[in-house]
């Protein structure tokens, strides 16, 4: 089955991605803060799992050239759909802030906030950014 394949590869993404997250988060929060430091770890870990399910998940080596879609366009789609998944992930992370107190309370936050957008961003990146990719073209 093609989803279950493109689905763990968007999962495996998404780790890497959590990993990235939380890098950039932890370095960034002395100075932005927890809450500014988030935007800019999501947008690094956004573009690495982008990256991740443009070469892998969705094989967008070849394809990606022969729609004709310029790469920046494409990036830029794929924020654009990762929307509806960020404010999901987003408030996860602010809750857990508020709920748990601790040294790993944002690596909690980024973690659950990346469970509650994984559905939303995987739909969103198979039917709308990658979809042409699917289709052959």
């Amino acid at each position: 089955m093609k989803i279950g394949r493109e689905f763990l590869s968007f999962a495996v993404a998404g780790v890497i991605g959590f990993v990235v997250d939380v890098t950039v988060l932890y370095l960034l929060a002395p100075l932005l803060g927890w809450y500014g430091a988030r935007v800019v770890s999501f947008l690094a870990a956004a573009t690495t799992t982008w990256l991740y399910n443009r070469r892998y998940t969705f094989a967008a080596s070849a394809a990606g050239a022969a729609t004709g879609r310029s790469v920046w366009r494409e990036y830029l789609g794929y924020l654009t759909t990762m929307l509806v998944g960020a404010v999901l992930n987003y408030s996860a992370y602010v809750l857990t802030l508020h709920w748990v107190e601790g040294r790993w309370a944002a690596a909690l936050g980024v973690a659950l906030g990346s469970i509650a957008g994984l559905g939303a961003n995987f739909l969103s990146a198979r039917y709308l950014v990658f979809r042409s990719h699917r289709n052959g073209g």
